[in-house]
């Protein structure tokens, strides 16, 4: 759609169910979460999964969401295909206009494609809404994890996040760790 004048390189849309859907201006709040939460998992995953920021993932024909952060199985063929859910360890979307949409259709849509874990940073709430275990358009867990607690991924139990270190990055004029 680029190479024929429809879009433009820097016109922010997502491809789903279909429908090219315009995505909000990323804020300051939401790139500041963006790049900790990318910090926080490249420590955390080593060299046990890739971590793709704001990368595509290829859902069926008719949707190529592109989430803030993922996290993938090692391949050796990223350059040559786009992730498919078998791929995708974890989806995270950072949600500081778009929380409905992400609690709904966004929601939907990754389980409806068999995406194991789904994450929400709400950045109003200062929480994470994890999801867990696909079961047609919904998910079989949800848990919400706030203040002191830690989120693990279900896949790579070991890297742990500390909630309140994520939303130092959000906080202005704290530095975070």
């Amino acid at each position: 759609m680029v190479a024929t004048g429809v879009l433009t390189k820097d016109d922010r849309v997502e491809l789903i169910e279909g429908d090219l859907l315009n995505m909000a201006p990323i804020g300051s709040q939401h790139a500041a979460l963006s790049v900790r939460l990318t910090k926080l998992f490249v420590r955390g995953a080593g060299d046990a999964a890739e971590v793709s920021v704001g990368g595509p993932i290829n859902l069926g024909g008719f949707s190529e969401p592109q989430p803030d952060v993922s996290l993938l199985r090692l391949r050796d063929d990223y350059a040559t295909r786009i992730p498919e859910p078998s791929d995708v360890l974890l989806v995270v979307e950072i949600s500081d206009s778009s929380l409905r949409f992400d609690q709904t259709t966004k929601l939907a849509l990754y389980a409806k494609y068999g995406i194991e874990e789904y994450w929400i940073v709400d950045v109003e709430g200062q929480r994470i809404e994890a999801y867990r275990g696909p079961v047609g358009t919904g998910y079989e867990e949800k848990i919400e994890i706030s203040g002191p607690s830690v989120a693990s991924p279900r896949a790579l139990p070991g890297l742990r996040l500390n909630v309140n270190e994520l939303f130092e990055a959000s906080v202005p004029g704290k530095r975070p760790r």
